[in-house]
C-alpha cells in the first residue's frame, strides 16, 4: 500500500541507441539533477558492450528521468505522439532557460510563445530525439 504522503507518478525510462551516458549527462546539466550511471559490466551483463549504460538516471532535482543504452536486439526510443512536459514546474525565466538549452542542436517545433488563452508554451525535440512541451501560466 502506498503512503498518503508519498508522491506516486510515472517516470520515463528511455532506451537510448548507445548514447545514454551523453544524453543523461546533458539532462542532468540542464536541470541541475544528481546523475547516476551503471555500466553493463557493473551489472555483469553480456548483452552489450561493457562500458555502455545498463541503468542511469536523474534524481534530487526538478526532473526525474531514467534511461539506459538499448541492449543487443532491443529497440531504442523513437518518440511519436508523446511529449515530456515541463508545465509550470519552475519560474518562467528558468523554463525559458531550459527550453533554450534543450533546443541546442535540436529542432524547435513551436517557439516558446504567449498563446491566445493566456499561457506561454513551446515544443522542442532535443538532439537525442525527445520531444518536450515547456510552458507556464501567467
Amino acid at each position: 500500500m502506498v503512503s498518503k504522503n508519498q508522491n506516486v507518478a510515472p517516470s520515463p525510462y528511455i532506451l537510448f541507441p548507445g548514447n545514454a551516458r551523453e544524453a543523461l549527462t546533458f539532462y542532468s546539466e540542464i536541470f541541475g539533477c544528481q546523475l547516476f550511471l551503471h555500466t553493463f559490466s557493473a551489472f555483469e551483463r553480456t548483452d552489450g558492450p561493457a562500458n555502455t549504460i545498463a541503468h542511469g538516471g536523474l534524481v534530487d532535482g526538478p526532473v526525474k528521468l531514467y534511461g539506459a543504452d538499448a541492449a543487443v536486439g532491443q529497440a531504442s526510443v523513437k518518440m511519436e505522439g508523446m511529449m515530456l512536459t515541463l508545465l509550470g514546474v519552475a519560474e518562467p525565466s528558468v523554463l525559458h532557460q531550459w527550453f533554450n538549452q534543450l533546443s541546442v542542436s535540436g529542432t524547435i517545433i513551436e517557439p516558446l510563445q504567449r498563446r491566445a488563452w493566456g499561457a506561454t508554451d513551446g515544443q522542442v525535440i532535443d538532439r537525442f530525439g525527445l520531444c518536450w512541451l515547456v510552458g507556464y501560466e501567467d
